[in-house]
């Protein structure tokens, strides 16, 4: 299925969709898919799903990816494919959990898009990872000490985003309301520093 959505009409006023990507990180199962795909529908933009973008480059699922290469060669695909959506036109970027630890993908976010951490607690993540058995880094051992463990290495990396948005259990309408409304004051923020200069 190809990962790409059709541009949808906006239906916010002209003028607020950003001139560069806006790229959703935080762990899996935060929501980045499916709020992802309702941001773009909101800005008038395309949505692009990273993972499948690798899995469509690699021609073979991130599992496959895991179990025949290993999680180095995975992350290799996934900086190049980024660094290649964000080089393209602006639109609504969901990324994997780990791609925001990539130093290069950090600076190539910072350079060319925004980064908008979607932030739920262990709890939440849990409760829906758990109803897929198709994310590599879960397939052993204690879920919730795997999400522990990623919760430790990698929210010093996210925290680098631009945006932070605390998700919970609410609808994704309301989620998406808060990344609209964060993202409409960052780019005021944005716009009155490059006045100033």
């Amino acid at each position: 299925m190809s990962s790409r959505m059709k541009t949808a009409k906006p239906d916010i006023s002209p003028g607020k969709a950003p001139d560069k990507s806006v790229v959703l990180v935080g762990l899996m199962g935060a929501g980045k898919t499916c709020i992802g795909q309702r941001l773009a529908g909101k800005l008038g933009m395309e949505f692009v799903d990273a993972d499948a973008e690798i899995e469509t480059a690699a021609d073979c699922s991130i599992e496959e990816i895991f179990e025949r290469y290993g999680e180095q060669a995975f992350r290799d695909g996934e900086r190049r494919v980024i660094a290649r959506l964000l080089k393209e036109k602006p639109r609504v970027i969901a990324t994997g959990g780990g791609a925001f630890n990539s130093p290069e993908t950090r600076a190539n976010v910072r350079r060319d898009g925004i980064a908008v951490w979607l932030k739920a607690d262990i709890d939440v993540l849990l409760q829906r990872v758990s109803r897929r058995n198709n994310r590599p880094l879960l397939k052993k051992g204690d879920k919730r000490k795997t999400l522990e463990r990623l919760i430790e290495e990698r929210y010093p990396f996210y925290e680098q985003a631009d945006i932070e948005i605390d998700t919970g259990n609410e609808p994704p309408d309301s989620t998406v309301r808060k990344v609209l409304k964060s993202l409409d004051a960052f780019l005021r923020r944005e716009s009155q520093d490059a006045a100033a200069e």
